[in-house]
């Protein structure tokens, strides 16, 4: 359970967050207030105000830039002074576009509180999860004597195109640290506590036909022809059975793109298909090469005088799921318990950072924060009341990690 000699007990981690609530609502008012839509808007706003709220309370951060020199990211570590691993509180600092901002009740930048609310894009992914590590940060850097090993702090701003530059830069740079012990990812939702997810196995399969005109008396195989009967027989593939007990949910495979043809009159040579293949610890990246060479080949075979179809790769990221002892997902969900908040752990379908990290054999939890509606959709908002409650786990989850 959560260490309550003198530092970490459910009263003073409460009462140390309720101290904090107007000043995380208002760090996060300011974040919402700058626009960091992914791939669109400048980051350097939004970083500069989060680094500038760091330095006046004398916490030193690091902007990380990619090998462009593009911003991604930025770290800023509470070094104890007793020997340890780290341990790194992420969000991210960019967010998805704002759609229609005339269906919007207020606009995606007002930050507006209603009723105990907060409306704006990116106050539930990520910025309340930020402003929150921030203040936990500013709590910890108060007592480093106590500390073995160190907190990061890592903002990505490269988070919603996909890229996560921000994270490889951290964990694949050329400084990158080798004593990372586990992530904790602040995604909203107090429902439950990600431990684990679906991987990817994403593929561009390129097909091919024959081209001609269109109008001309020879009729030639048109690929567009040949990958909706590829498309047919993807999405009527059968999965192996890959859901048990320590990994409930299946695998599953999605056409998601189609890309071919131009014009009226050229019977096409080449269409692209994109295919998503979730993957599971029972259904893993070779079984879904394996099935999608199998199905590849099976239309190829029907569609003689055509080149075989080719298979590029795209993204793999391994399915994980974190053990029942795992000391980050232990730390977590004996935290809520202490603090008075039941939290189901839950395996996700969809994939995430976890994912990624999962591969660099670095344990990661990948949801757990304030309560939330309109998540990327019109309206995103949180509720503020459950901003103590989430600063409070955290903060004592992470004493326990840091002050065994």
């Amino acid at each position: 359970m959560v260490n309550t000699i003198d530092h970490g007990g459910e009263h003073d981690v409460l009462a140390a967050a309720t101290e904090d609530h107007e000043s995380v609502i208002a760090l996060t008012r300011e974040l919402v207030a700058i626009p960091s839509r992914g791939g669109i808007d400048p980051y350097e706003p939004v970083l500069n105000r989060l680094s500038g709220w760091l330095e006046q309370r004398n916490l030193a951060s690091t902007v990380l830039k990619d090998k462009t020199g593009a911003t991604v990211g930025l770290t800023c570590e509470i070094r104890g002074t007793r020997p340890g691993p780290r341990w790194v509180l992420d969000a991210c600092l960019d967010t998805a576009p704002f759609g229609d901002e005339t269906a919007w009740t207020y606009a995606p930048t007002a930050a507006i509180i209603v009723d105990g609310w907060l409306f704006g894009r990116g106050s539930a992914d990520s910025k309340s999860g930020a402003a929150i590590f921030c203040h936990i940060a500013t709590r910890l850097a108060t007592m480093t004597h106590q500390l073995r090993g160190s907190l990061v702090l890592l903002f990505d701003v490269d988070e919603h195109t996909g890229a996560f530059g921000g994270a490889k830069r951290y964990f694949e740079g050329p400084d990158a640290p080798d004593d990372v012990a586990g992530v904790m990812i602040g995604y909203p939702g107090m429902d439950k506590l990600v431990v684990g997810g679906r991987g990817v196995h994403r593929v561009k399969l390129h097909v091919h036909g024959v081209a001609s005109h269109s109008g001309g008396s020879k009729t030639t195989p048109s690929a567009i022809e040949k990958s909706a009967n590829l498309v047919r027989v993807l999405s009527a593939a059968e999965l192996a059975d890959s859901a048990s007990s320590e990994f409930p949910m299946a695998g599953k495979l999605t056409v998601t793109a189609i890309e071919g043809g131009q014009g009226y009159s050229v019977t096409p040579d080449l269409c692209t298909l994109h295919v998503d293949v979730r993957t599971t610890r029972n259904f893993d990246d070779e079984d879904a090469a394996r099935l999608l060479k199998h199905l590849v080949a099976q239309v190829d075979d029907a569609w003689p005088g055509t080149q075989p179809t080719l298979i590029q790769v795209d993204t793999r990221w391994p399915a994980f799921s974190l053990a029942e002892d795992s000391l980050l997902r232990t730390a977590i969900l004996d935290a809520a318990t202490t603090v008075g908040v039941e939290v189901e752990p839950k395996i996700a379908g969809p994939s995430n950072i976890g994912n990624y990290l999962a591969g660099l054999n670095i344990p990661a939890t990948a949801g757990f924060g304030v309560d939330y509606v309109g998540l990327h959709g019109t309206d995103e908002r949180i509720r503020l009341a459950t901003i103590p409650t989430i600063q409070a786990i955290y903060h004592a989850a992470v004493l326990t990690l840091l002050c065994p």
